[in-house]
């Protein structure tokens, strides 16, 4: 077992769930990226480098791609939803193509 599948095995079931079809989406566009840490935080890891991490936080879900750059890239895709210069927030679940294109954003600037 991994360190995502360690942390979401220690959550909440409903949180786990919303935090494992985060990852889930993610893999969709990066299938070969790997379980691992990004700043102590469990991540998917693609080519040695943290691609996005999702963690549970006391009153919110937090999405880190370790990129502010690849949140403004998909800034439009934001609207209504709470985020800053490294973190997206959200209570509700975030729409798949918003996963989608943040991640797509973090890869492509992995592979430069």
């Amino acid at each position: 077992m991994g360190t995502i599948d360690d942390y979401l095995a220690g959550l909440d079931p409903a949180d786990a769930a919303v935090i494992a079809h985060v990852y889930e989406v993610a893999r969709s566009v990066a299938p070969e990226a790997e379980q691992g840490l990004g700043y102590g935080m469990p991540a998917l890891v693609y080519r040695g480098r943290s691609l996005l991490s999702v963690m549970r936080a006391k009153k919110h879900f937090g999405v880190y791609p370790f990129s502010p750059a690849a949140i403004v890239e998909i800034a439009p895709l934001l609207g209504g939803v709470d985020h800053a210069k490294g973190t997206i927030r959200f209570t509700e679940p975030l729409p798949d193509d918003t996963i989608r294109a943040l991640v797509a954003a973090r890869k492509a600037q992995v592979e430069e």
